[in-house]
């Protein structure tokens, strides 16, 4: 899978379900890793809510997706060091929408499985997130038990998708699933 914006995980049962219900909203790629399909897509978001919908009208669709995974933001890298530099510079973006809130960060890697440790790289981008916070005077606090903001990166080998969903997000998209 080289160029996608959106990661859809199934459930082992339900694959070929989910793989003909989505390729009715787009191109759907499956790559090396089992029960993970990527999609690229005009508006990601919008892919989520017509995928929900269309769980809402087949609820054993809605039980064969395990999670759906828009991006915001993709790039691509080619080594430990470079996700953690460009990860970093996409989170700070961010900085402005934690002032006063609770956030934790959650990575979901495919591949790099020697390279790039998923604690530590959450913990990293928490850090630099806190330290941002700090240097313009507001703070935050980490949180993993309802947090108001989550920030999450799902990786599959060399391609990085991230985005951040709030408390409101998760309670009114239940394929988000980002934990």
């Amino acid at each position: 899978m080289r160029d996608w914006n959106v990661i859809v995980t199934v459930f082992q049962d339900g694959f070929r379900r989910a793989l003909r219900a989505l390729k009715t909203f787009g191109a759907v790629e499956h790559g090396y890793y089992h029960n993970v399909l990527g999609m690229k897509v005009d508006d990601p978001m919008a892919l989520l809510q017509a995928i929900e919908q269309q769980t809402a009208l087949e609820p054993a669709l809605f039980d064969s997706i395990s999670r759906v995974a828009p991006a915001m933001q993709t790039f691509e890298f080619h080594s430990a060091e470079e996700f953690r530099e460009k990860a970093r510079a996409a989170v700070l973006k961010w900085v402005p929408d934690l002032a006063g809130r609770s956030f934790h960060v959650r990575l979901h890697r495919r591949g790099f499985k020697h390279e790039l440790e998923s604690p530590a790289a959450e913990k990293s981008l928490a850090e630099a997130l806190l330290d941002a916070l700090a240097e313009q005077g507001s703070s935050a606090s980490i949180s993993f038990s309802d947090p108001d903001v989550i920030i999450s990166i799902d990786t599959i080998d060399h391609r990085a998708g991230l985005a951040v969903f709030t408390r409101e997000d998760l309670a009114h998209h239940p394929l988000l699933r980002p934990d």
